[in-house]
C-alpha cells in the first residue's frame, strides 16, 4: 500500500451551508476546493474533521465501523468551533454515498477505506477574528488505506513530554487541525532528539494522550486510561476497545493517572501499554522514554492482552465475530 492517506478516490461528497440552510449533497471532483482567499477556516481556522473506516466483508458487503459516534462528535466539534450546525442524516447519507460508489476499490483486510468528513468555514470575512463563519462547506473524502505505522507490529517508543501540552485545554475534546499542529513540532523534535515515534504529553505530570491517539496501560487484568475531559479527545476506538475490555471480563479504570505511576507499572513484568486511534488501532508500545532514561513497558514486546484486544475489534470490523454492539452499517 502507498503511504497511509495518501491515495484517494477521484469524487466526493460535498455540500454547503448558505443563508442559513444546507444544500443538497453532491458527487464532485475531490481533486479541487473552490472558496475565497479571505475564507474563515484560512485565517481563524474554524475546521474540523472526522476518521472512520469502511470494511469489505467475506459475502462482499462494506460495512462502516461506528459511523454514528463519529457523525456524534463531529457536531459536537462543530458547535464548539461555532460552526454551523451540521444535519446529522445528511453527513451520514454522504459518507454511505460515497463509500457506495467505490465499494469495489475497499481494500480487503487488513486493509480498509479511510473516511475523512470535513468541516470548513468559508464566509470571506477577515475581520472576523472574533465571530464566527456563516457559511461553511462539509465534504467527504476517502482513501483506501493500510497499517498506519511505517514500523507496522513493531512496538511504538514514546517521549514523556511534562512541561508542554497538546493543544489548549478547551480545545482538547474538538477534532480540529489546529490541535494536531500545535503537537507537530515537539513531535518532529522528539524523533530527531530521542528516535521517538511519538510524545505521550503528561502536563505536570497528568497522563494524557500522544499527537494523534489515546493512550491505555495494561497491568494484569486492568486497562487504565485517563478519564474523559474536555482537555483531550473522546477517542471512539478507545471507547470500542474499553467495551470490549469490559466483555471480556477485564476491570477498566478511567481516572487520573501519574507519569510516575505509569513508570512503576510498565517496569512490572507482564504490563503493556499501547495507543488506540482509527488510524493506529490498537498498537504496542515498547519504550518509554523519560528524562534521558528508557524504560522497557514490560517485555518490550506487543503483549498478548493488546494483542487480544486488537484482535476482537478487527474480528468484528471484517465480520468475523458477531457484531453485538451494533457497530457496524452496511452501505
Amino acid at each position: 500500500m502507498a503511504a497511509f492517506g495518501t491515495v484517494f478516490m477521484p469524487k466526493m461528497a460535498l455540500a454547503t451551508f448558505e443563508d442559513n440552510s444546507w444544500t443538497a449533497s453532491s458527487i464532485v471532483p475531490s481533486d479541487k476546493l473552490e472558496f475565497h482567499p479571505g475564507a474563515h477556516v484560512l485565517h481563524y481556522s474554524s475546521t474540523c474533521f472526522e476518521g472512520l473506516k469502511a470494511f469489505k466483508h467475506e459475502d462482499g458487503s462494506v460495512n462502516v465501523f461506528r459511523m454514528d459516534a463519529n457523525i456524534d462528535r463531529m457536531a459536537q466539534s462543530s458547535e464548539l468551533l461555532y460552526l454551523p450546525e451540521i444535519d446529522k442524516v445528511q453527513l451520514g447519507q454522504m459518507i454511505k454515498d460515497i463509500v457506495a460508489l467505490y465499494a469495489d476499490e475497499v481494500p480487503a483486510p487488513p486493509g480498509s477505506m479511510y473516511i475523512r468528513p470535513t468541516h470548513i468555514g468559508t464566509e470571506a470575512a477577515i475581520g472576523k477574528a472574533a465571530a464566527p463563519s456563516e457559511s461553511s462547506m462539509m465534504y467527504v473524502l476517502i482513501s483506501p488505506v493500510g497499517d498506519y505505522f511505517k514500523s507496522g507490529a513493531k512496538p511504538l517508543r514514546l517521549l514523556l513530554e511534562e512541561d508542554g501540552m497538546r493543544c489548549a485545554p478547551h480545545m482538547g475534546m474538538i477534532k480540529s487541525g489546529g490541535n494536531y499542529a500545535s503537537a507537530l513540532g515537539p513531535i518532529l523534535q522528539a524523533r530527531k532528539e530521542h528516535n521517538a515515534d511519538q510524545i505521550l504529553f503528561c502536563p505536570n505530570g497528568d497522563v494524557q494522550e500522544t499527537g494523534a491517539a489515546n493512550f491505555i496501560l495494561i497491568d494484569g487484568n486492568e486497562i487504565i486510561t485517563k478519564a474523559l475531559d474536555s482537555s483531550f479527545l473522546h477517542g471512539i476506538t478507545r471507547d470500542s476497545i474499553l467495551t470490549l475490555a469490559r466483555d471480556m471480563g477485564m476491570t477498566v479504570s478511567e481516572r487520573n493517572f501519574t507519569v510516575d505511576e505509569l513508570i512503576e507499572r510498565a517496569k512490572k513484568p507482564g504490563t503493556e501499554a499501547a495507543l488506540s486511534g482509527t488510524a493506529a488501532v490498537l498498537t504496542s508500545v515498547g519504550t518509554l522514554i523519560h528524562n534521558g532514561e528508557e524504560i522497557t513497558v514490560g517485555s518490550g514486546e506487543p503483549g498478548e492482552t493488546t494483542q487480544k484486544l486488537r484482535q476482537a475489534l478487527n474480528d468484528i470490523q471484517w465480520g468475523k465475530a458477531e457484531d453485538k454492539f451494533g457497530w457496524l452499517q452496511k452501505v
